[in-house]
C-alpha cells in the first residue's frame, strides 16, 4: 500500500515563462460584478415593493440601500494572488500573506463552505477557497512549488495529504478543461 504523504517527483521544465510575476484569480472580477448585480437587484425589489405598499421615504430608502450594501459586502470575494514563494488573500480592510517556502502546515477544512488554511513557520495563516486553485492553475503552481520547497525543507510537518488530494484534483480538473476545448469530452 502507498504512503499518503510521500513525496511526489517534481516535473522539470520551466512552466511558467514569466516566473517573477504576479498571478491573480481570474474569475474575481465576474464575481464581483456578479454580486453588486445581486445587491442592486434586492435593492430595486425592496425599493419597488416600497413603492407599490405607498410607504417609500427617504428614511426607508436609506435603510434598503444600508441592506444592500451589506449584502455586497458579504458577497464580494476574497482576492487571491501568488507570486514567488507566497501567496496573499485580499479582503475589504486587510490582506493576509503567507510564505509558500515556509509552509508549517496546510488543513482543509470541511463544513457549508470548503476552506484550505495555510500557516507558515513565521505564523502567518491565510485562509482560501480550493476551488479559486482548481479555477486557477497558475495559483496552484506558485502554491505547488512553494509547498514542494518546504516539504523538501522538512518545515511542511502537517497537510501534505491534503496537497496531495487537491493536486489530484486541480489535474483532473485541467485534464478536463482540455478535452471538452478539443472535442473529445
Amino acid at each position: 500500500m502507498e504512503h499518503r504523504d510521500r513525496i511526489l517527483p517534481r516535473a522539470t521544465g520551466s512552466y511558467p515563462s514569466d516566473a517573477g510575476t504576479v498571478v491573480y484569480d481570474r474569475s474575481w472580477a465576474g464575481e464581483v460584478r456578479s454580486a453588486g448585480r445581486c445587491a442592486g437587484a434586492l435593492f430595486g425589489l425592496l425599493l419597488g415593493v416600497d413603492r407599490t405598499a405607498g410607504s417609500l421615504t427617504w428614511g426607508r430608502a436609506a435603510l434598503w440601500l444600508l441592506l444592500a450594501l451589506l449584502l455586497l459586502l458579504v458577497l464580494v470575494p476574497v482576492r487571491v494572488s501568488a507570486g514567488p514563494g507566497w501567496l496573499a488573500s485580499r479582503r475589504l480592510l486587510c490582506t493576509r500573506r503567507v510564505r509558500t517556502d515556509l509552509l508549517a502546515a496546510a488543513s482543509p477544512l470541511d463544513g457549508v463552505a470548503q476552506r484550505l488554511v495555510l500557516r507558515d513557520t513565521l505564523g502567518n495563516r491565510v485562509e482560501i477557497d480550493p476551488d479559486v486553485l482548481i479555477r486557477n492553475p497558475e495559483l496552484w503552481y506558485r502554491l505547488d512549488e512553494g509547498a514542494r520547497a518546504s516539504e523538501a525543507a522538512g518545515t511542511l510537518l502537517c497537510g501534505t495529504a491534503a496537497l496531495h488530494r487537491l493536486a489530484r484534483r486541480v489535474d483532473s480538473e485541467t485534464a478536463l478543461g482540455v478535452f471538452r476545448a478539443s472535442g473529445l469530452e
